[in-house]
């Protein structure tokens, strides 16, 4: 019988004609190397298709987009090894920005260079791009009916339960240790009773992490080999063959420049047609500057973007902002992309001279592309430097501070949602240099609190995934609305 190569050979026979790193001319890997040319192992119409295919089943949040990566990528076709795919996870964590989505470009960019991160990165979001943009409108437009409010409202209550795991799975990853409890419990408190600014609340954690790492090491430990461990077969393009491009001053400075004028053109040209105070040039630049502050992936953005976009700017109401949270969960992509919804909304009830669906489309797709442009920037700027920076502990311990302040950021995100979602009536209290938002007890909402408790138990206890969670906690929240039940105000 003839016996079968496996499919990553099969695929790298069939667009090289040498089949093994003895049978290749050293010279000229050597040249391609040097050069920084892709492997030519895997066609780069097979990766678009593969990274499309990704994109319809990036559900879930960042772990389960990363999941999905991991298993098509490393387990199933074996284009990548594991340690270099944690080593691009890595890097894309210390990012502000959607860690997910930045992982693809940046393992993109390892297989087929530049156009291959614009590719990953942009198949990566589009189909959420497109289905958020039609449930903002159908929010907009039959938002108001018993219906469509009901089914949202059965949507939101079971936010709360979702936003609780992702405490509790980031938690049981980041807080290895009493000195990174510490560092959670503190972000929690300096967000939730003394509203520090988020920027400084992810800095000093950053640096928390720098110092103990340099001077306690033991109080921050460190991911080691076992995680780093690949026991799978050799990947099909070996370690060491993988696409790089030297840093130098020369391209830092080509893409930085050309990162900046796509990223910023579109909001000057939105200043200048539309006025600088306008609803659109407020949200450009707002979500412009917190796509460079923002880390911790998106539930750690959503406690500084709800607290700008409800208290500050007033685009939308806290309870707007969880259903918006909701309708992310129930489309592919990152869950980052609420803030297209929190546009939407705002720019369609101030829409200045333009037509009000004309200014909500408008700003829905500024916002994603000024959220989305600076992560294509980071990645493609910093990988180069960061393939000659593996396992440097600084850097590791700066992003073990980090990600212990983002459990405590869920955490705030979290009694904040939580408040507005259950109880129909809040007041302010201020105490010297607290203030914090109390529930009004007397205005709790029964059937919100009991769709909140059953999706926990779906979640936690029955093990569902998010989808069909978010499904039956809608349906209970249509059947509680049809029944004149108050799901919310």
């Amino acid at each position: 019988m003839r016996r079968m190569r496996p499919a990553g050979a099969m695929m790298w026979a069939s667009v090289a004609p040498l089949t093994t790193d003895e049978e290749r001319p050293v010279s000229s890997e050597a040249e391609r190397l040097q050069s920084g040319r892709p492997h030519p192992a895997i066609p780069f119409r097979t990766a678009v298709r593969t990274w499309f295919a990704i994109s319809l089943q990036t559900f879930g949040g960042p772990a389960g987009q990363i999941a999905v990566m991991q298993r098509t990528l490393v387990d199933d076709k074996r284009w990548i090894g594991q340690r270099r795919f944690l080593h691009a996870m890595n890097y894309c964590m210390l990012l502000p920005g959607p860690e997910a989505q930045q992982l693809a470009t940046y393992v993109g960019w390892l297989l087929h260079g530049t156009r291959g991160g614009l590719v990953a990165g942009g198949l990566f979001v589009l189909p959420g791009v497109v289905a958020l943009l039609v449930l903002s409108a159908v929010y907009v437009g039959l938002g108001s009916t018993l219906a469509v409010s009901a089914l949202f409202a059965g949507v939101a209550a079971a936010v709360l339960a979702i936003v609780a795991q992702a405490v509790v799975r980031v938690g049981r990853r980041a807080l290895t240790s009493p000195a990174l409890v510490a560092i959670a419990v503190a972000s929690f408190l300096a967000l939730a009773l003394f509203r520090m600014p988020f920027p400084v609340v992810v800095l000093v954690a950053g640096l928390l992490g720098w110092g103990l790492g340099r001077w306690r090491p033991s109080a921050v430990p460190l991911t080691g080999g076992k995680e780093a461990a690949d026991s799978g077969p050799p990947p099909v393009i070996p370690d060491d063959a993988l696409h790089t491009e030297r840093p130098s001053t020369r391209r830092t400075l080509q893409v930085l420049v050309a990162g900046l004028l796509v990223w910023g053109v579109p909001v000057a040209a939105v200043a200048v047609l539309t006025g600088a105070g306008s609803v659109l040039t407020q949200q450009g630049l707002f979500f412009s500057g917190a796509a460079v502050v923002t880390f911790g992936g998106a539930y750690a953005v959503l406690s500084y973007v709800a607290q700008q976009a409800v208290q500050v700017y007033g685009w939308l109401t806290p309870g707007e902002m969880v259903r918006g949270l909701g309708l992310a969960e129930t489309t592919p992509g990152p869950l980052i992309m609420v803030v297209q919804f929190v546009a939407f909304l705002g720019a369609y009830r101030a829409p200045g001279s333009l037509d009000p669906w004309v200014a909500a489309v408008l700003a829905s797709l500024l916002v994603v592309w000024v959220t989305f442009v600076p992560s294509f920037l980071f990645v493609l700027l910093g990988a180069p430097y960061m393939e000659r920076l593996r396992g440097n502990r600084s850097l590791s311990a700066a992003l073990t501070g980090i990600t212990a302040a983002v459990v405590g950021v869920i955490a705030n995100l979290a009694v904040y949602f939580a408040v507005h979602t259950l109880f129909s009536g809040t007041r302010p209290l201020h105490w010297s240099i607290l203030a914090i938002d109390v529930p009004d007890v007397t205005t709790l909402r029964p059937a919100a609190l009991g769709i909140a408790v059953l999706a926990a138990v779906l979640l936690f206890r029955m093990k569902w995934s998010v989808l069909p969670t978010l499904g039956v906690c809608a349906g209970l929240g249509l059947v509680a609305g049809l029944a004149g039940i108050a799901v919310s105000g």
